[in-house]
């Protein structure tokens, strides 16, 4: 591009931006982004931001990190592609044997994917064959909480419990069941304690299981935290149950830590955060801080086992799953957490950063705030005392009217969403400190007293 004016046009004119409405940039200019450094970046006028949401919930290890660059072009100088179809490279390897090894219990089998939309598809279709494998053919269903989002391909799309993100889609892949999901704030009686809501929540995926017949149910998709709706943690006790469950009907249970995994929660995998046992994960994002682009399955042995006899195998496979480039970035970026101990750091500051956050509870407009490790949402709310939601005309003049721009305007990159309630989301890079998150809540501070104001 010659100047600026040609840059914007292009990207108004070619630049088909995902999940956007194109139309809001009919007449004005499509914010560039052409920097980072750290926890911030700039934008093409020299703006500086703060990523509060580390890009997608991705940039783990924050931005402009050479020597993840460095790995890149090395790799790439030395064996640019080449593809794990049969044949396999020494980065993939190394990669694998070190999530292997980070994985909790017996989870030693890591398939290689491009995204996390990807590695849902795999998990899937994983189940589907590994019960197929074993004589158990109509195991094909899948069992997910509501409003929770695990991708956009067809199967993921099918698995997530976004209505409106599906129905321009429809009809998707059949057979899958949508179970509550574990927003404390929204209760359905406010008497239960959080280990009450937890083991209520937990039944309701025994009764699915039931409703459905134990024979056609093949697994479980749950998020440690939550991601859409705004960051709802697991109360206590409900993923032990949730193992108990799984155990009983012979149900898979898929971590899906696409978000969670890598040190968003302060632990390599939300599963050890939370202290259970999954048959399978999938990751993607934080694996190589969104330096290049991969994923992961992650399978325990004994799914494995029946793809080991004689002509047995996983019909499945992407072309760009366990890249080379890409391996070597996961393993470069996997050096910088255990150097700097991050998982250590989010855990040593999520409090604080929590604090910062629960004093904007002083505001009308803030009904809850919730998450964990370096992972938290806001839910604002028209009434605090009654929990009283913002109806779908409010919604769009607070979130895409108002807050979502003016966050941005006052230097602060997060997202302002209403699939569910109407939530902030914050997770900034695990490097992030004090000073961030001060900045965070006084920016936050600032809007929302506006929003407020305007509502």
């Amino acid at each position: 591009m010659t100047d600026d004016a040609q840059m914007y046009a292009a990207a108004r004119d070619h630049l088909w931006m995902h999940f956007t409405r194109l139309s809001s940039y009919a007449n004005a200019d499509v914010p560039v982004i052409v920097r980072g450094d750290g926890p911030y970046v700039y934008d093409a006028n020299g703006k500086r931001y703060l990523d509060g949401l580390s890009g997608l919930f991705v940039v783990q290890v924050g931005h402009g990190r050479t020597e993840l660059a460095e790995a890149a072009a090395k790799q790439a100088a030395e064996l640019a592609y080449f593809p794990l179809w049969s044949y396999a490279h020494p980065k993939a390897i190394e990669l694998a044997d070190r999530i292997a090894d980070l994985a909790p219990g017996d989870l030693n089998r890591v398939f290689f994917t491009s995204s996390g939309s990807e590695a849902v598809e795999s998990a899937w279709k994983l189940a589907r064959s590994y019960f197929k494998q074993i004589g158990k053919p109509l195991k094909t269903k899948a069992i997910s909480r509501s409003i929770a989002y695990h991708g956009t391909s067809m199967g993921a799309l099918s698995i997530t419990g976004i209505p409106v993100l599906k129905e321009e889609f429809e009809p998707l892949v059949p057979s899958t069941i949508r179970v509550p999901n574990t927003n404390y704030y929204r209760r359905p009686d406010e008497s239960m304690t959080e280990e009450q809501f937890g083991i209520w929540a937990a039944d309701r995926i025994a009764e699915a299981i039931e409703f459905e017949g134990p024979d056609t149910v093949a697994c479980v998709f749950l998020e440690p935290v939550q991601n859409a709706g705004g960051c709802f943690p697991p109360p206590p006790g409900y993923f032990q149950r949730v193992r108990e469950i799984c155990d009983r009907y012979d149900v898979l249970l898929v971590s899906d830590e696409v978000i969670c995994a890598f040190g968003r929660l302060g632990e390599y995998f939300g599963a050890k955060r939370f202290g259970y046992q999954p048959d399978i994960i999938t990751s993607a994002k934080g694996l190589t801080s969104g330096y290049v682009p991969l994923g992961a399955m992650i399978a325990s042995e004994r799914l494995a086992e029946p793809f080991l006899q004689g002509t047995s195998w996983f019909a499945h496979g992407t072309t760009y799953g366990g890249h080379p480039v890409a391996a070597a970035v996961g393993l470069a970026n996997l050096d910088i957490f255990e150097r700097e101990d991050l998982n250590g750091h989010v855990r040593a500051n999520s409090d604080l950063f929590r604090s910062y956050l629960e004093r904007l509870t002083d505001l009308p407009i803030v009904g809850d705030v919730r998450g964990d490790g370096y992972f938290f949402g806001i839910e604002l709310v028209k009434d605090k005392a009654t929990k009283e939601s913002f109806n779908d005309e409010e919604c769009e003049r607070l979130l895409r009217g108002f807050l979502s721009k003016a966050l941005f305007d006052n230097g602060l990159y997060c997202r302002a969403d209403d699939r569910g309630d109407p939530v902030i989301q914050l997770a900034p890079p695990l490097i992030c400190d004090e000073s961030h998150f001060a900045e965070i809540e006084q920016i936050l501070r600032s809007v929302l007293t506006e929003a407020s104001a305007r509502m």
